[in-house]
Order: structure tokens, then C-alpha cells, then sequence
């Protein structure tokens, strides 16, 4: 079985193995060193005894401007870091997120664009890298969808989909890494999945293969970079309460679904944003080509409960009839 699990071959009974290849650290690192570009400790923040996880590092999120993504800028800000937040367009939604961000002290700035626009990513990025003087966290979660069968979708909206919320985060994947491996940083890059990577929701088709595509795109990225110390993961969410979720759903239909739930309501994006920063955070450095699932129980069997109502099996907070009180 170690033979399976470590990919060695395996030799005959009782033959020792040779030990696996040890990669090598990045110049000036050795086994038990602070990350280069971090801060070996929390600092507090100012005014506040809360720890800064992420003082010293600098990091962009894309798709920030709402939704999960500007919950997660916030949560890195608030840890420390410094944000970049790219949207769409540097609109009110953008503003007011680098707003918030700033509460925090540490520095802010915009970085509009297209993530289907490689060229427009790798200036972002660039851009990024310049005025905060690197980068060590790069967030993939800009993303886009229609709902439509497949062979009756509008092709523009269909490959659309694909070019956001695939190509965008190889995209920003590409050049983030590609700048941290010209920096010697040791960084961590989260891209922001879904359940439709794995679950073939109808109507979807286009959403579904471009988040399957981006988790075999996340483990295939944190196999790569192990040698330079980049570590790659991804956070799982389930049905998250978003502005995105408005376009295919009213209001009370939202509420009454979410009630449906295994765990009664939806979810909050400052809880998939509290993931993020724990996987960004240096303390956890051990976690590469990891999935965090953050979705409520949502794959969870809570339906086949049923099995368990038998006459004879008493809820609880349920007395027999013929229980007798001594």
C-alpha cells in the first residue's frame, strides 16, 4: 500500500525502497523558514488586538466588486494584506469594496479588466506587482453564467461563460505564477470553485465543465509548483446567497429554496471568505492541491433521514407512552 500511495515501485518482500526525490527550496530558504515577502508573525491591527495573518503580504482577487469576491478582499485586507480588486469596470460596487478595505490600513488600489483578457490580466498583475512591490496571493473569482439547454443556448453567452470562468482563471493562474517564480516568492493562489464541478446540473452545461476544468486545472498547477514552493487550492462553496443568485431567482424563491437545505438557509459569502484567508494564511503552508468545502452539507445524504422514523425509534425530546417515571 506505500508503494501505491507514495508512487514508488514497488520491490520484492522485505526489499527496502529508495527514498523519493526531496525538491529543492528556492534560493535563501531552507526547511522551517518564514515564506520570502512574509511577515514571520501576526501584527495587530491598528487600533485593534485582532491578529494580521497576512501583514507584509500582497494579494488580488478578481471578480471582487460583489458577492464572494468582495467578501474576500475584505477578509484579506482585514488580515493584513494588501488588496488589489479587480472588476469588471472600476465602478460604485468596486469604490465602495476598496472603501471597506481600507478601513484596515494597508494599501488598496483597482485593477479593472476583462479575466477573459489575457493581456489585460497579465497588465493587472504587473500593475499589481509594481506599486505594492510583489505579490504573494492571487484569488481566482471572477466567473459568469447563463442558464439555458445546451442546444438551445445563444453561443455568445455560452462561450462567454468558458472564456470568464475557465480561461480567466488560467489566466490570472499563468501570470500570477509566472511573476512569483520571477520573484522567488513563495505564494498561495485559491481559485473558488462550485459544485457544478462536479454535478451536472441541466441548463448549465457551459458553467459545469468550466469549474470541472478548473479544479483539475488547480491540482494539475499545485503539482507543478511544489518545487516552487506556490501552493495551489481550492475552496468548495455551496449555494451561497449572492447578487449573482438574484438574475436566475426571485427573493422568495431564493428563501424558500435555502430553507430546503441541509442546513436551513444559505450561505454567507463572509463564511467561503473566512476559508480563503485560512488557506492564504502562511500557517498553512502543509495545505497544497486541497479542496476546503464550505457548502452547508449541501452533498450530504440529509434526505434518506427518512430511513431513521421508524415507530419504534423515538425523537429526541419524545417520551414513550409506556415509558414509566420511577
Amino acid at each position: 500500500m506505500e508503494a501505491l500511495a507514495t508512487g514508488r515501485s514497488p520491490g520484492r518482500l522485505g526489499e527496502s525502497l529508495p527514498p523519493l526525490p526531496r525538491l529543492p527550496y528556492p534560493p535563501g530558504m531552507t526547511e522551517g523558514s518564514p515564506h520570502p515577502g512574509t511577515n514571520p508573525g501576526p501584527r495587530a491591527n491598528p487600533g485593534s488586538s485582532a491578529p494580521r495573518p497576512l501583514a507584509g503580504q500582497r494579494a488580488l482577487v478578481t471578480g471582487a466588486g460583489r458577492g464572494i469576491g468582495a467578501a474576500i478582499a475584505v477578509a484579506l485586507a482585514r488580515g493584513g494584506a494588501d488588496v488589489a480588486i479587480n472588476d469588471l469596470e472600476a465602478g460604485d460596487e468596486a469604490r465602495g469594496v476598496a472603501e471597506r478595505c481600507r478601513e484596515f490600513g494597508g494599501r488598496v488600489r483597482l485593477a479593472p479588466a476583462d479575466v477573459g483578457d489575457r493581456d489585460a490580466i497579465d497588465r493587472i498583475v504587473a500593475e499589481t506587482a509594481e506599486e505594492f512591490g510583489g505579490l504573494e496571493i492571487a484569488v481566482s473569482n471572477a466567473a459568469y453564467s447563463d442558464r439555458e439547454r445546451f442546444h438551445e443556448a445563444d453561443m455568445d453567452g455560452f462561450e462567454r461563460t468558458i472564456r470568464v470562468t475557465m480561461w480567466g482563471a488560467f489566466h490570472l493562474l499563468r501570470a500570477s505564477t509566472r511573476r512569483m517564480i520571477a520573484d522567488r516568492t513563495a505564494g498561495s493562489i485559491v481559485f473558488v470553485s462550485s459544485p457544478h464541478s462536479w454535478e451536472p446540473i441541466p441548463g448549465a452545461m457551459a458553467y459545469n465543465m468550466a469549474k470541472a476544468a478548473v479544479d483539475q486545472m488547480a491540482r494539475t498547477a499545485a503539482t507543478e509548483l511544489c518545487e516552487h514552493r506556490i501552493r495551489v487550492n481550492l475552496v468548495h462553496p455551496g449555494w451561497i446567497d449572492t447578487p449573482g443568485e438574484r438574475k436566475f431567482f426571485h427573493e422568495d424563491k431564493l428563501s424558500a429554496l435555502g430553507s430546503e437545505l441541509p442546513w436551513g438557509r444559505l450561505g454567507k459569502p463572509e463564511e467561503i471568505a473566512r476559508g480563503v484567508l485560512f488557506l492564504c494564511d502562511p500557517a498553512s503552508e502543509y495545505m497544497t492541491g486541497s479542496s476546503l468545502l464550505i457548502d452547508g452539507g449541501i452533498g450530504l445524504p440529509v434526505r434518506e433521514m427518512h430511513r431513521l422514523d421508524t415507530p419504534s425509534r423515538e425523537r429526541p425530546g419524545e417520551t414513550s407512552p409506556d415509558a414509566r417515571v420511577e
